[in-house]
């Protein structure tokens, strides 16, 4: 399952650099269009810079989610590590439901822009839609890593120190 994961990982890793590069090109032409007479006006630029955005947004929320890169706020006084643990599994359950949600929906958006393009490049919407179910699907299998390799590691450390 690891190798699995690793491979997902390095896939997003390569999209995620894609999508940034693949954004430079509707900026750009953006740029030079409003200060120069020399490349016309086009107007798909902005509609594929909010597309390639959300792309980037999504992938980079679900690498965030895949090396815990999400920030903590630490409100509470040093607690037992008995206590930290429940609170990282609440957390984490928390997350989970969260990311079961945009999958739910993000499938439901998708079939509702199935048959629909959008304006001005006349892309299927649908394109652009699925990043959700895909980000929400994704956030649910490391979430569910990260949960069961702390178990692991909880029962080793248990394991050894019972010794």
């Amino acid at each position: 399952m690891q190798k699995i994961l690793a491979l997902i990982d390095k896939l997003l890793h390569f999209l995620l650099i894609t999508t940034v590069l693949l954004l430079i090109i509707p900026v750009s032409l953006q740029i030079f269009s409003r200060f120069t007479d020399l490349i016309p006006r086009y107007m798909w630029t902005e509609e594929m810079s909010r597309f390639f955005f959300v792309w980037l947004i999504l992938l980079g929320a679900t690498l965030g989610v895949r090396e815990r890169l999400h920030f903590d706020v630490d409100f509470l006084p040093e607690l037992s590590a008995r206590a930290t643990h429940v609170l990282l599994r609440l957390s984490q359950t928390a997350m989970l439901i969260f990311s079961a949600v945009i999958l739910y929906w993000g499938i439901e958006f998708t079939k509702f822009g199935w048959n629909q393009t959008s304006e001005l490049a006349e892309m299927p919407m649908w394109w652009i839609f699925i990043a959700w179910p895909i980000a929400g699907f994704l956030w649910i299998i490391f979430l569910l890593d990260h949960m069961l390799s702390a178990s692991d590691v909880s029962e080793s450390s248990n394991q050894g120190s019972v010794i």
